[in-house]
């Protein structure tokens, strides 16, 4: 039986962490990554290897801005995520970070998830569990009361990622633009800002010139400050809706994880002061130990199996 652990780290740590295990296990083949709500979140650092990612995300306006700032994606699809399309067993790993609480028909998104997986592919998944104080109060509290607004930051250090031309996403690629007043992106990833002139590229200093002045520093990427996305919390999205739901469709839980950093969405009850955490085991106590206090996300590392028809014990 699977351990439920605390883990050491942070998800992203881990989720890298457990890449970069897959993608030493194949050497000579390409990494194919679906990331799974890609307008929230950040991506997966595989530590410069050679990687194609795909990002999926609902539409709207804050969603589509964010996904348009990342340099990391090699193509993106935003729409309903029944019908985004996804080509089967075509990805080794899929990244799903606060996304299936959030999303309607949570089953079915996993399911086109999971078959888009390939063969012994990874499904990395983090999210907030309903069946938590946390996910009572989340559900229930009036939105400003339970808005975080976190930053959303790049990964520090990471570096460039290279496009399928080799060359670096960096300042001679589509560069970030700031976002309008409406918070609208353009309408694809794969087209640069209209009137945008391309790279022109630097002339040759004469001889007996002086140093030639120091190029402009590119743009940077805007940060937006807005709080998560809201949640809907289908029943597949909890601890023991995930655990039946990978029962069901023959998926091995190779690790599991609980931690409490979703406790920081209710700064209106003081959140770094111990408020919200008193809060959340007061609703625990009401419901008489049905919905814990303990932990507010659960993190899941499962592994889709080679063979289908293979028994999982």
């Amino acid at each position: 039986m699977t351990d439920l652990r605390t883990p050491p780290v942070n998800d992203g740590d881990l989720f890298s962490e457990r890449a970069r295990q897959y993608a030493l296990e194949k050497p000579l083949q390409r990494i194919h990554i679906l990331e799974a709500g890609c307008g929230w979140g950040t991506g997966l650092d595989l530590g410069g290897r050679e990687c194609d990612v795909t990002g999926v995300d609902m539409e709207s306006p804050e969603l589509r801005a964010y996904t348009c700032e990342r340099p990391d994606l090699d193509t993106w699809h935003l729409g309903d995520l029944r019908t985004v399309p996804l080509p089967p067993r075509a990805f080794d790993i899929v990244h799903a970070t606060y996304l299936i609480e959030r999303v309607p028909h949570a089953e079915l998104v996993l399911d086109r998830f999971v078959a888009a997986l390939k063969p012994g592919g990874l499904l990395l998944v983090h999210m907030r569990d309903r069946d938590t104080a946390f996910g009572f109060l989340d559900r229930t509290l009036p939105r400003w009361l339970r808005a975080s607004g976190r930053r959303r930051r790049p990964r520090p250090g990471r570096p460039p990622v290279a496009d399928r031309r080799g060359r670096a996403r960096g300042a001679h690629a589509r560069v970030p633009y700031p976002v309008g007043a409406d918070g609208a992106g353009p309408a694809g990833a794969e087209q640069a800002p209209a009137g945008e002139p391309p790279p022109v590229p630097a002339a040759r200093e004469p001889e007996g010139a002086g140093p030639a002045p120091a190029a402009a520093a590119p743009r940077p990427v805007p940060v937006i400050r807005t709080s998560p996305p809201p949640a809907v919390y289908d029943r597949v999205a909890s601890l023991a809706g995930m655990r039946w739901y990978c029962v069901m469709r023959g998926l091995v839980i190779a690790e599991e994880y609980t931690s409490r950093q979703s406790l920081d969405a209710l700064p209106r009850f003081g959140a770094g002061t111990g408020l919200a955490d008193l809060l959340c085991r007061l609703v625990s106590a009401a419901g008489r130990g049905r919905l814990t206090a303990d932990h507010s996300e659960v993190t899941f590392v499962i592994r889709k199996p080679e063979n289908r028809f293979a028994r999982v014990i």
